[in-house]
């Protein structure tokens, strides 16, 4: 089984390292150091040179609801480019398996919770990632065009809100466990008295330590999980307060936690119906404490 990762340097690529770098040494992790995903040429490369049996594609520029909302060109044109040149690449490789990660973002705002698969492009989406949301919903409609027209294996993944070793903990880009982590850390540092965060704490978040993720990846490679479309999530939420309380706790931080209602919430709430995924036998393994407890952990030793 040789597999494919684009991606590799990412928070779901360095997981998928750790999860299958010993168990499947016939893997290629590639990086922008070998390959430029904007390049269609190089990408359409790579596949035909090593002839991979599986092709995970965890590559896209990520960002949280600041970035998402300033940035949202280039989002829009880098994840369209990255999810085009891959998938046509594949298009002559016909017996290779491709699992194409997505984001919860892209089901409707006003989606009924627990958000099921079959509330994809059934109302209009949250405005303030929506360019992100539309690149992956053309990765998705890609990847099903492929399997109708083509006969390709294409398993498109909506993974809920990741967090983990080897996030993006910048304090402007990042999502929000990983950026509430680097700003609280810097404040603990500071011995700042109180702790801002945007919105007014109430919107529900579900969140999934990255390793679960990889280790549905390969539960769905080994089990020959076939659906065009799967959501993973923990099947647990929480709101921004009570996360920013538990984040709190981890890093030992004394001051009072303030809220700025002037920012945006974004989505109030956002849970996923990962029953599909479930009915299968696969379970997430990591709760949000112990969670959380890692991600601080390789934080404090990486933080620069």
């Amino acid at each position: 089984m040789r597999i494919l990762v684009f991606g590799s340097n990412g928070l779901v690529g360095n997981s998928l390292r750790r999860v299958f770098t010993a168990k499947y040494s016939d893997t290629f992790f590639s990086t922008r150091n070998d390959t430029n995903l904007f390049n269609f040429a190089e990408t359409s490369k790579l596949i035909s040179d090593y002839k991979p049996d599986i092709v995970i594609n965890a590559a896209a520029r990520v960002g949280g609801i600041h970035a998402n909302n300033t940035e949202r060109t280039d989002f829009l044109i880098e994840n369209t480019k990255i999810n085009l040149n891959i998938l046509e690449s594949c298009i002559p490789h016909k017996n290779i398996k491709i699992i194409n990660l997505g984001s919860s973002c892209i089901y409707p705002l006003n989606a009924p919770n627990p958000i099921s698969e079959k509330s994809v492009m059934t109302g209009p989406l949250e405005p303030t990632n929506s360019p992100y949301a539309m690149a992956k919903l053309t990765a998705l409609e890609l990847g099903n065009s492929l399997r109708i027209e083509h006969g390709h294996d294409v398993i498109n993944l909506m993974p809920t809100n990741l967090y983990g070793p080897n996030d993006n903990f910048s304090p402007e880009s990042s999502h929000v466990i990983p950026g509430l982590i680097r700003r609280m850390f810097e404040s603990k540092n500071n011995k700042d008295p109180q702790f801002s965060i945007w919105g007014s704490g109430t919107p529900l978040r579900e969140f999934l330590y990255v390793d679960d993720l990889a280790n549905a990846i390969e539960f769905i490679i080994l089990n020959n999980v076939n659906d065009p479309l799967i959501n993973i999530g923990s099947g647990e939420e929480i709101s921004i307060l009570d996360l920013a309380e538990m984040i709190k706790k981890v890093i030992g931080f004394q001051g009072d936690l303030i809220f700025d209602s002037t920012k945006p919430d974004g989505n109030p709430r956002k849970l996923l119906d990962s029953s599909l995924i479930k009915s299968y036998g696969w379970v997430p393994k990591t709760n949000l404490d112990t969670g959380l407890k890692f991600s601080y952990e390789w934080f404090s030793k990486n933080q620069s």
